[in-house]
């Protein structure tokens, strides 16, 4: 894949405790990243100012907060982030429909109007840990997929999904409709709390539309 192509299509999850931390990072890679992650924990530190900041260098941010509670909360969260240039934010998808619809909503209202991602199995959970939160037949690549036809009904852009189950996806969910996956890690990476991972290569093979690495890039 030529350097332009990757740098379209990679998202590098800036997960620092602080401000400072996190732009030394994008400081030190510079033009070679265009897309960062913020997460909760830079979020909660730093707020929507790390937000603008890496606007202020030219990136474009997922906003990856995972919002979860009843419709009209999460709405109203959707609507509170209408002034932070945001280009994608992350919804659990298992709040239900309602509140996928609620998100949508909100989010089609702003001037600017963010893209809306919806999560749907963490990728630190496997088959094994299923039983104790669903219903104990229930398989895990059905749940992801059952969760995907909610979320594009309810007009989301796309999906946060484990490579494992890229293939599904895409054979149900046709371009434009996102699947953006993260638990990237080469044959030589610690796999750490991510459980269904694969490749960068493998994951892009597989129909991936953007990746989000961390730690194997952050860390190198």
């Amino acid at each position: 894949m030529k350097e332009n192509a990757l740098r379209a299509r990679l998202i590098v999850a800036l997960d620092r405790p602080d401000l400072k931390s996190a732009l030394e990072q994008v400081d030190r890679l510079g033009e070679a990243v265009a897309w960062y992650k913020v997460g909760l924990e830079l979020f909660c530190a730093a707020g929507s100012p790390a937000v603008q900041a890496l606007a202020d260098r030219g990136k474009r941010v997922f906003l990856d907060l995972k919002l979860h509670d009843i419709p009209a909360t999460v709405g109203k969260a959707i609507r509170a982030l209408g002034g932070v240039p945001v280009s994608l934010i992350t919804v659990h998808a298992a709040g239900g429909p309602a509140m996928l619809r609620a998100a949508a909503e909100a989010a089609g209202a702003l001037k600017s109007p963010p893209r809306l991602l919806g999560v749907t199995m963490l990728t630190s959970l496997d088959g094994s840990e299923l039983p104790s939160l669903w219903n104990p037949k229930t398989d895990l690549e059905e749940k992801v997929l059952a969760l995907a036809v909610q979320c594009e009904e309810a007009g989301f852009a796309g999906v946060i999904a484990s490579p494992l189950e890229i293939g599904p996806l895409r054979l149900e969910h046709e371009p434009p409709f996102l699947i953006v996956t993260p638990g990237i890690r080469g044959a030589g990476d610690k796999t750490q709390d991510q459980k269904r991972t694969l490749s960068l290569p493998e994951a892009f093979a597989r129909g991936a539309d953007m990746v989000v690495v961390g730690r194997p890039i952050l860390e190198a």
